[in-house]
């Protein structure tokens, strides 16, 4: 075997080719002619071996094909016992040949010393159909298993893109490429190139994470997985994980496109994801911040539109709930795709906070309340968008208790930018929105706006300006009160001179005494006189 090799390591130009020369053959044809489904070798004597592949037939020698493989000596030798053709013409049929009809007219042309190319393209596919047919070096030297072996191992080691196009050949060919190792000796080498680069270059420049979002999930899974086993950042797989899934997931695959004309293709698209999914999810690395927030969301959502399994959608709540308290607004925007849907996906969110509540008790007050200001920017956000329903935002508003907030001054910001995106809501929609705002929670400042604000449901403002003027009426009372003991306390600072006046008002208390008890003498006398003319105009 002779190896032309048409690029170097780092050249991606043409394509790495193993020109296969003649060998010492035991026979000699002219040809491979095709006629229709039926390829016939053109030799001094006449064929005595029909092989079916599918529904091809190859019109061969049996010398020249049991020379190369014991597969097919043993089933020549089988069929030659029982063999009642007059012609004495073996035929057999192969099901499930390794790379089909193509494959075995490159094994038919080794077996004759024809000339012919290997390619990364067909490698593979070689390679299996060598050993299923057994054509090993204990039949024959230099045999088509050894070939393979060589040219296989040079494309691994050597080029990149190589590596790739066999992966990608593989994809027919399973399950005989798994089991001989093929795909994972092509994923190892992947890993081993993509974690020999420096670690500040992989940070910055992911180069190789195009290449391997052209992988099937299978043949993805299997290179994430040697990539984890040599050791690469987390933070560098997850983020080859999401541009994987960016790369592969569409709108018509999540089953969104209600212009799909396919229903059964649809269905089995649906499958697919659902499973690739799952998949992922188990795949993504468990470090602190390895994934963003708003993939994970992201996948929640995929989640719960294909309906994952229980387990896999607890994984990614709880998740993006130990980094709600690390978030900013735009980790929680996520996009909806229908035409009448609102801008951002508000269901989701609603069932991470549902969450986050369940264990909020074990968090401190400050990490509660940061949460909850997350939460009132992402209401500001949201509430802009015209197409979100009442039922929809009052669900997000009332996620959160009231001890997530340290006041509603935020919350009532985002409940008025609403009705100003929705003014022909209803007063009773109105009244049902506003319903969560509670005059103690509100600042000074938002008071006063409320009271004058003439979108908010007139119920609203009347109980808010009310209770105002409850509160004055008692900050007077209060005051009045306030005056009073503070007469008393000036009165009881003032004890040394109330001590030096004291004997001066004794005095005159005790002449306003006596001049009130000779008043009441007086008064007594006047009564009694009058008694007793009452008592002589009765008779």
């Amino acid at each position: 075997m002779k190896i032309l090799d048409s690029e170097s390591v780092l050249s991606r130009g043409k394509i790495n080719r193993c020109v296969v020369l003649p060998v010492n053959v035991p026979i000699v044809a002219d040809s491979l002619k095709r006629k229709n489904q039926n390829w016939i070798a053109r030799a001094s004597f006449a064929n005595d071996l029909i092989i079916q592949v599918g529904d091809s037939s190859f019109h061969l020698h049996k010398l020249a094909m049991v020379s190369r493989s014991e597969y097919l000596n043993r089933l020549v030798f089988q069929r030659r016992c029982n063999n009642k053709d007059p012609n004495n013409i073996v035929t057999i049929q192969i099901d499930c040949f390794p790379g089909g009809r193509k494959t075995f007219e490159l094994v038919v042309k080794f077996c004759y010393g024809w000339k012919f190319d290997m390619t990364p393209s067909n490698i593979a596919s070689l390679y299996c159909a060598a050993y299923f047919l057994e054509m090993s070096e204990d039949i024959e030297s230099e045999n088509l298993l050894s070939k393979t072996e060589s040219f296989f191992s040079f494309l691994v080691l050597t080029s990149w893109k190589d590596t790739f196009r066999i992966l990608k050949s593989c994809e027919s060919l399973s399950p005989w490429a798994k089991e001989l190792q093929l795909v994972k000796r092509c994923s190892e080498a992947i890993a081993w190139k993509a974690c020999a680069i420096p670690k500040i270059e992989a940070r910055t420049n992911a180069w190789w994470f195009e290449d391997v979002s052209l992988l099937r999930i299978d043949r993805f899974i299997e290179v994430i997985q040697s990539i984890k086993k040599r050791g690469m950042r987390s933070g560098i797989i997850g983020s080859c994980i999401e541009f994987w899934t960016l790369n592969w997931f569409s709108k018509v695959t999540l089953g969104l496109d209600p212009n799909a004309k396919h229903e059964h293709a649809t269905i089995q698209l649906t499958q697919l994801h659902k499973v690739s999914t799952e998949c992922l999810i188990k795949m993504l690395p468990t470090e602190e911040n390895s994934v963003s927030c708003n993939f994970l969301l992201h996948m929640l959502k995929v989640g719960m539109v294909l309906k994952i399994n229980h387990e896999s959608m607890c994984v990614l709540q709880t998740r993006v709930v130990l980094m709600l308290e690390q978030c900013c607004v735009q980790d929680l925007l996520v996009k909806n795709y229908g035409d009448d849907d609102s801008l951002y996906d508000i269901d989701v969110v609603v069932e991470v906070l549902q969450c986050y509540v369940c264990g909020m008790s074990s968090n401190s007050a400050a990490k509660v309340q940061s949460v909850g200001r997350l939460v009132d920017g992402y209401l500001s956000q949201v509430a802009r968008d015209q197409k979100l329903k009442v039922e929809s935002f009052k669900l997000l508003v009332e996620a959160l208790p009231q001890n997530a907030r340290e006041s509603d001054d935020n919350l009532y910001r985002a409940i008025d930018m609403y009705l100003k995106a929705h003014p022909y809501l209803t007063e009773e929609d109105r009244e049902h929105v506003c319903s969560v705002l509670e005059y103690h929670r509100l600042s000074k400042e938002a008071r006063q706006h409320v009271m004058k604000n003439d979108r908010l449901p007139m119920k609203l403002s009347t109980q808010f300006v009310l209770l105002e003027n409850v509160k004055v009426s008692w900050t007077m009372a209060s005051n009045g009160f306030n005056y009073q003991r503070k007469t008393q306390t000036n009165i009881r600072v003032s004890k040394d001179f109330e001590k030096r006046q004291m004997s001066q008002e004794i005095k005159v208390m005790r002449k306003d005494v006596e001049r009130m008890k000779t008043q009441l003498l007086d008064l007594n006398t006047c009564k009694m006189k009058l008694q007793k003319q009452m008592k002589i105009c009765s008779v």
